[in-house]
C-alpha cells in the first residue's frame, strides 16, 4: 500500500510537471507571436510612414537629387577622388534618409494626435475649432480654410437644431390648437348636433391641418410648386367659398373686384388668401373685407381693429401672436374682441407661412395698418414673368 501511494504521488508530480512545461511552451509561443505581431505592426507603420513622407516630399527629393548629382559632377571635374565622392554621396543619402524618417515620425505623431482628438469628439464638425496651431505657411492656409469650413458647419448645425426645436414647438402648439375644434364638435354632438356649427368647427380643424401641412412643406417648397398661368379673381373666389362657413359665423362680408392673370403657384396663392380670411374671422368679427386685383397687385383690406404700430413689424415673425387688438371707439366691442382673441389665440405661424411662401414665389408682400381703423395687405406680382 505504501508503494502504491508513493507511486501515485510520483505520477501526480510528473503530470503537474508536464502541464507546467506545456503551459510554458504555450505561453512562450503566444508571447512570441504577440511580439512578432507588434514588431510587424511597428515595421508596417514605419514603412507606411516613410512611404507617405516620400510621396509628400517628392518634389523636394527630386531637387535634392539633382543638386547632389550636380555637386558630384563638379567634384569629379575638379579631380576629387572617386572614393571621397562615394563617401560624400553616402553621407548625403544618409542625411536625406534620416531627414525623411524624422519628418515622417513628426507628421505621424501629429496625425495620431488629430485622430485621437477626433475620436473623442461626439460632434465631429467641431474639430476645426480645436485644431492645433499650424507650424508653417502651408499649414496656416489649411488651418484658416478648416476654421472657415468648421464655422460654416457649426452654423448649419445650430440652424438645423434651432429649426428642429421650433418645429417641435409648433407641433405641440398645433396639437393644443387642434383640441379646440375637436372639443367643440364633441359638445355640439352632445347637444343635438347643429349641422351649421359642426361644419364650422370641422372647417377650423381642416384649416389647421392645411396650415401644418404647408409648414412642413416649407423645407422642400420647390418640389411642391407648380407654376401656371391663371386668373387671380378665380383664386380669390375659390378662397372665399372655401372659408364661407367661418366668414358667415363671424358676421364678415366680403367684396371682390378686378382681375388679372399671372404666372405663379395657384394652390399656394389660394392658401395665402385663405389664411388672411381665417385671421379676419378670428380677430375682427363683424368687419368688412375688400379684395382688389388690378395691374399685378392684389390687396386684401378690412375695417377691423387694426394692428398696434409697435407690433406691425413683428406680425410675420415665427410664433408671434401679438399682445392685443386695436383700440375701438366702442369700449364694449373692444372688450369683446379682446376676449375673443384670447379665446382663439393661435399658433402665430399663419403670417409667417404666408411670408415664406411669398418669398419663394417672388411675391412682394406689404402690410399697412392703422390702429382702430384698418389693415391692408398687398401682394405685388410685378417680378413675375407675365401678367395681363
Amino acid at each position: 500500500m505504501r508503494h502504491n501511494g508513493r507511486h501515485s504521488g510520483t505520477e501526480d508530480f510528473g503530470d503537474r510537471h508536464i502541464i507546467r512545461k506545456a503551459a510554458r511552451r504555450i505561453w512562450g509561443t503566444v508571447h512570441l507571436k504577440a511580439v512578432q505581431r507588434l514588431r510587424n505592426a511597428v515595421h508596417s507603420k514605419t514603412v507606411q510612414c516613410l512611404r507617405d513622407t516620400v510621396h509628400s516630399k517628392a518634389v523636394t527629393l527630386c531637387f535634392l537629387g539633382m543638386g547632389g548629382l550636380g555637386i558630384g559632377s563638379i567634384f569629379a571635374v575638379a579631380g576629387v577622388s572617386a572614393a571621397l565622392i562615394a563617401i560624400l554621396a553616402a553621407a548625403f543619402l544618409c542625411l536625406v534618409f534620416f531627414w525623411l524618417l524624422a519628418c515622417g515620425f513628426v507628421e505621424q505623431k501629429r496625425i495620431d494626435g488629430l485622430e485621437r482628438l477626433l475620436a473623442g469628439f461626439p460632434e465631429k464638425y467641431l474639430l476645426g475649432e480645436v485644431l492645433p496651431k499650424p507650424v508653417n505657411s502651408t499649414e496656416k492656409r489649411y488651418f484658416r480654410i478648416m476654421r472657415e469650413v468648421s464655422a460654416s458647419a457649426v452654423g448649419i448645425a445650430e440652424q438645423a437644431r434651432r429649426e428642429k426645436e421650433e418645429y417641435s414647438d409648433y407641433v405641440e402648439s398645433w396639437i393644443h390648437e387642434m383640441k379646440t375644434p375637436l372639443t367643440a364638435c364633441s359638445l355640439i354632438l352632445d347637444n343635438g348636433g347643429d349641422a351649421r356649427k359642426l361644419r364650422r368647427e370641422l372647417k377650423r380643424a381642416d384649416n389647421l391641418t392645411e396650415s401644418i401641412l404647408y409648414y412642413a412643406r416649407l423645407r422642400t417648397a420647390e418640389k411642391d410648386v407648380k407654376i401656371s398661368r391663371f386668373s387671380v379673381s378665380q383664386v380669390v373666389g375659390e378662397a372665399v367659398k372655401d372659408q364661407m362657413a367661418l366668414l358667415i359665423g363671424a358676421g364678415i362680408s366680403v367684396e371682390t373686384e378686378g382681375d388679372f392673370r399671372v404666372y405663379s403657384d395657384e394652390k399656394s396663392l389660394c392658401f395665402i388668401l385663405k389664411q388672411l380670411l381665417i385671421n379676419c374671422a378670428k380677430y375682427c368679427p363683424g368687419c368688412r373685407i375688400t379684395i382688389k386685383a388690378d395691374a399685378g397687385v392684389l390687396s386684401v383690406q378690412d375695417n377691423g381693429p387694426g394692428i398696434p404700430a409697435h407690433e406691425l413689424p413683428r406680425v410675420t415673425e415665427r410664433g408671434f401672436t401679438g399682445g392685443g387688438v386695436g383700440r375701438q371707439q366702442d369700449v364694449e366691442r373692444n372688450r369683446q374682441q379682446t376676449l375673443e382673441r384670447k379665446r382663439q389665440q393661435g399658433t402665430g405661424m399663419g403670417l409667417y407661412i404666408v411670408r415664406e411662401l411669398c418669398r419663394r414665389l417672388d411675391i412682394t408682400m406689404r402690410i399697412e395698418s392703422r390702429e382702430g381703423e384698418f389693415t391692408c395687405i398687398t401682394f405685388s406680382f410685378d417680378s413675375m414673368a407675365a401678367w395681363s
